[in-house]
């Protein structure tokens, strides 16, 4: 109890704090240090990044950038070590002025041994840590690379006798043991002693063997042991300790929790776990969140862990870098099978220092993660062709592929070198020429990512592509490692939605034809939709410039309709949800508007009001009804006598102010006003509408706006816009863009480029008497208009 009390005290002094409360064992102590830091002069809490501006601007900050804290120590015969568990992407460590290491990789953990660096009193600790480094992957991505010490750092206290900081136990098992694998820093006089328990606490096996540098015990296991699935995730126990050679003095300790499955993929019958079929529910997820950028804590992750789960899923594509223990320790917990990955994307530059810090990044990834049950796939190269052949031609092309094959042979060798228990897996875009050159031979697992019908193509394709990788590649498990398409929440398009006008319905459209294609192709191992979230990604523009907004659920964590789709068909307890809360403002002239219910019951009944509209037959999951709305609010029950769901709309049709989206089929609701924003349309007489002309859209950035979505639909080339409106004073407002402006096309649009710039928002008012019955506002040839609003006086 003395020598206890005697480290609390040393590791409170040494962390200079009256209130910390560190995790302690015999032979070591480990304290987060996250308080107590400066960036730049500026006090600061760890995880931190200086990349919020990439949610903004395109040209986000980049660069080599000083965090700063000082502590008091006192030596006490003891090892000090600093462990950090990532740093984007390269980090440079000093203490007080003196550097003690360097680490390249923006995703994986290490750690310094501080104590011959250290004098007794105050010391100063400085990280220099870079997010531009070119020879550092990932160099090309379509996400944003965040600098900063965006995940937890470490002080750890331990005898000379210890396991490995960062990787010293790794726990792996098949179904008749458990291996123990030790790294073990001065092993002499020392023995390693493994104890295996079950999840009650039941000693089931022991091992005990003289420690060594690298030291492998085996424990069996019972017969017939508990198996582990993400419906099921049981877990075993094994502590293991490092002792002196007598038993009486404990230098280390570590403790690891265990599963035990079986799984396989194959070309034919898809993904088997414990010898049966078994679907991967998937999606991909990044660690991104607004306006914390990467730097997310724990309970972040174990939130975004906790929507997945509710979701269904079981199984997700961490994209496209090794993420964050809390993340993985759940999954092994409550039960989620993982594809992880390195960061190797879209081209591989030349040269070797880039290459081996490929390898170096694998090799740390796996001996870091690899006692984690969930992991089943090690991914290390993401659609690696698609700026590949945009940046090369000719000799220069044929040079960068063959860079490319001899990378990914090597990887695929250290993949087999360190942890020949999982399976290997890249992904694809959906190009065939990855079968042409042989990149697809590579890998045990191929994964596509699919975005017929989104991209390019129609929907449809994406059956036909499947089946044709199917034919001419028959010895290929196959995985769907993404599909997704756009949506905004303040694009509606309830019956004529068509791809990229981002609008909430055709992202369910698109999603509700996929999945069923994907659930009902024995081949198809499973897929991981792109992406669990909206998240950052500077360099696109779209609807939402700086964010990818294919997520089910929205970068702020709100579930969108979608959600409910993929819930319904994925869990076993009853779902029932009416798909309104994408959409529960609504200002239309039409009053009759579709409404879609989500379940996995056979018929459901919709009530709009206390008046029963029908109980339907339930087909996809979904069942959509004709709702007439009323002015005011709108409630709808949607039930199967045992279950049901209730919802809310509130609805209103334009009085003295017409709002059109112009040249776009969608509604828009600004966030900034409130204003609804009707979808084009010719003249009929009687209404409003335009006469002539054509429907243009860009994905390009529109500045000097918060409507980026109202601006980059127009039209042009109309001889009039007319509105039949009553006789009285009226204030015009036309929208357009000057496109003086140009800007480069995104690599990301694929087979949806557009020549159109990005340009500034430009918004005009005029004032008019209206004598006739009628506004007709005439335009030139050449004039492109995004939206007109007119508003009785």
């Amino acid at each position: 109890m003395l020598v206890r009390l005697y480290l609390l005290l040393l590791f409170v002094s040494l962390i200079g704090r009256s209130d910390a409360q560190p995790v302690m064992g015999e032979g070591h102590l480990t304290q987060t240090i996250n308080d107590g830091w400066t960036f730049e002069g500026q006090r600061i809490k760890l995880p931190h990044t200086w990349n919020t501006d990439a949610y903004t601007v395109k040209d986000y900050r980049q660069g080599c950038f000083t965090y700063e804290r000082s502590f008091v120590w006192h030596p006490a015969g003891r090892q000090t070590w600093l462990k950090f568990d990532a740093a984007f992407k390269r980090a440079d460590v000093l203490v007080n002025g003196q550097a003690i290491g360097q680490h390249v990789g923006g995703y994986t953990a290490f750690a310094f041994n501080l104590t011959p660096y250290l004098r007794e009193g105050s010391n100063t600790l400085q990280v220099k840590v870079s997010n531009a480094d070119e020879t550092i992957t990932p160099v090309s991505a379509d996400f944003t690379f965040m600098g900063g010490i965006y995940r937890d750092v470490w002080l750890i206290e331990k005898t000379p006798q210890h396991f490995d900081v960062v990787d010293g136990v790794n726990v792996t098992a098949n179904l008749h043991q458990v291996t123990v694998d030790c790294k073990v820093s001065a092993p002499d006089g020392c023995q390693v002693v493994s104890v295996l328990q079950d999840a009650e606490g039941h000693v089931i096996a022991q091992a005990h063997c003289r420690a060594s540098a690298t030291t492998r015990q085996v424990l069996p296991l019972p017969k017939q042991p508990h198996l582990w699935s993400p419906e099921s995730p049981y877990l075993y126990k094994v502590v293991t300790l490092l002792q002196s050679k007598n038993g009486k003095t404990e230098y280390d300790r570590q403790q690891r929790s265990v599963g035990v499955r079986s799984y396989a993929f194959d070309a034919e019958k898809g993904f088997l776990l414990n010898g049966k079929p078994y679907k991967l529910h998937g999606v991909c997820i990044h660690q991104d969140q607004k306006p914390y950028g990467i730097a997310l804590d724990d309970d972040q992750h174990r939130r975004d862990f906790r929507l997945m789960k509710e979701m269904g899923v079981n199984f997700v594509r961490l994209a496209h870098y090794p993420q964050d223990d809390a993340l993985l320790e759940l999954c092994d917990r409550e039960g989620m099978l993982v594809w992880e990955e390195i960061p190797v994307v879209d081209v591989v530059p030349e040269g070797e220092t880039f290459a081996a810090n490929c390898v170096r990044q694998l090799r740390e990834m796996i001996r870091q993660h690899k006692s984690h049950t969930s992991i089943i796939l090690w991914g290390y190269m993401n659609e690696i062709l698609l700026q590949t052949q945009r940046r090369y031609q000719g000799v220069q092309l044929d040079a960068a592929i063959q860079r490319t094959l001899a990378l990914a042979r090597r990887l695929e060798q250290v993949v087999h070198e360190e942890d020949s228990t999982r399976f290997s897996v890249m992904a694809f875009h959906g190009s065939n020429d990855y079968n042409k050159v042989g990149l697809s031979d590579i890998p045990q697992v191929v994964g596509w990512n699919l975005y017929q019908g989104w991209y390019g193509s129609d929907m449809t394709d994406f059956e036909r592509f499947l089946e044709r990788q199917y034919r001419q590649q028959p010895s290929h498990p196959i995985i769907v490692s993404e599909y997704g398409a756009g949506s905004d929440l303040r694009l509606h398009n309830p019956t004529n939605s068509v791809a990229f006008d981002f609008s909430m319905s055709y992202q369910q459209r698109y999603v509700e034809h996929y999945l069923p294609v994907i659930e009902q192709t024995p081949y198809v191992c499973g897929a991981a939709y792109w992406n669990f979230i909206d998240f950052a990604s500077a360099n696109r523009d779209e609807s939402m410039p700086r964010i990818n907004n294919k997520g089910v659920v929205t970068n702020a964590r709100q579930p969108k309709d979608v959600y409910y789709y993929f819930q319904a068909n994925w869990v076993q307890r009853p779902v029932v949800h009416i798909a309104v809360s994408d959409w529960p403002d609504r200002c239309s002239f039409e009053r009759k508007m579709p409404v879609k219910v989500y379940t996995n019951q056979p018929t459901i009944e919709l009530i709009h009001n206390g008046q029963s509209l029908g109980r339907k037959k339930v087909v996809n999951c979904q069942a959509v009804f004709v709702v007439s709305f009323f002015d005011g609010v709108n409630t709808l029950r949607a039930g199967t006598g045992t279950h049901e769901d209730v919802a809310t709309v509130k609805y209103c049709q334009p009085s003295d102010e017409i709002a059109v989206n112009v040249g776009s089929n969608c509604y828009f609701q600004s966030d900034a006003s409130g204003l609804t924003w009707l979808p084009d349309q010719p003249y009929r007489e009687g209404s409003w509408g335009y006469i002539g002309g054509k429907a243009i859209q860009t994905q390009k950035e529109i500045l000097l706006t918060p409507d980026v979505p109202l601006y980059q639909t127009m039209r042009e080339g109309m001889q009039a816009y007319r509105f039949d409106v009553p006789i009285g004073s009226y204030e015009i407002e036309l929208l357009s863009v000057d496109t003086r402006k140009s800007q480069a096309s995104s690599a990301y649009l694929l087979g949806r480029q557009d020549t159109r710039g990005g340009g500034i928002a430009v918004r005009r008012r005029y004032f008019v008497d209206n004598t006739d019955g009628y506004l007709l506002l005439p335009f030139g040839v050449h004039d492109c208009l995004s939206g007109i609003k007119i508003r009785k006086l």
